[in-house]
């Protein structure tokens, strides 16, 4: 992969750089700048810096893994490195191609990914859009830097981000609300609360890796726990009805594609 800088070791950044390491990446060539003492990683041989402005050496690769609110600051450091010919690969929601030129320079090697948390157990998927001076080697190692979290997608039109960021990126969280909801449903019908929960997490935490391990689509799936007539075909006959389930989901997600533009602009 060649050297690695990696500007920012929070969740995202540490799970990626756990899943580099996990795949033979040497500690000896990636070097970390992260601020934060109390999340600077520990491993054997890894060298890490308080600040990019620390480093000498010109990387092939920067992965810019800090919080869309503080990448204006650790920018105008790593302007050198662009110079240079670095590539630069962000995770930072709603940080357009347009942005980091702006701040990088005309000609700046730049991919804009939209990773999500499951990242953190290499169950993530990442959608990535490449600016037109990368070339088709450096998207190659940028997809192997992002495939060592999950699954990794690309699309040429750098729109599609949005919805991608309201889809995958905030998905989990729409997961995590469901079970929340099922649990709270459980507990409503006479179930003790902890009971509740477990069995909410059980069920969905199992049916995602049955969904994961499975050729079948998610509908064939569904099909394939309904009995006609039965206690699942009655609660579908509400999720499914046309002011179920369907139209809050077209309504939040366009929510959540709204506001990636207007971070953006």
């Amino acid at each position: 992969m060649g050297k690695l800088l990696l500007v920012g070791c929070g969740k995202m950044g540490g799970a990626m750089l756990d899943g580099w390491l996990a795949r033979g990446l040497k500690a000896s060539d990636v070097v970390v700048a992260e601020p934060v003492e109390a999340i600077r990683p520990k491993q054997a041989g890894l060298r890490v810096v308080s600040s990019s402005s620390e480093i000498g050496e010109t990387p092939e690769i920067v992965v810019l893994a800090v919080k869309p609110q503080s990448m204006d600051g650790v920018l105008p450091d790593l302007k050198r490195f662009a110079d240079k010919g670095s590539v630069f690969l962000s995770i930072a929601a709603g940080k357009t191609l347009g942005y980091f030129v702006g701040h990088l320079g005309k000609g700046a090697k730049v991919v804009r990914s939209m990773p999500n948390t499951p990242a953190a157990v290499r169950q993530g998927i990442s959608v990535a859009t490449a600016a037109p001076d990368v070339s088709v080697a450096e998207k190659k190692r940028c997809h192997e830097l992002l495939e060592a979290v999950g699954q990794v997608l690309w699309v040429d039109d750098e729109a599609l981000m949005d919805p991608v960021t309201a889809l995958s990126g905030s998905g989990p969280a729409y997961v995590f609300l469901l079970v929340e909801a099922m649990a709270a449903a459980g507990a409503k019908l006479g179930l003790t609360p902890d009971m509740a929960m477990q069995l909410a997490r059980a069920t969905v935490a199992g049916s995602g890796e049955l969904l994961r391990q499975s050729k079948d689509p998610a509908s064939q799936l569904r099909v394939n726990v309904t009995s006609p007539g039965g206690t699942t075909a009655e609660a579908l006959k509400i999720l499914m009805a046309t002011d179920g389930i369907q139209p809050v989901f077209d309504k939040a997600l366009a929510a959540a594609s709204r506001r990636s533009k207007e971070l953006a602009g």
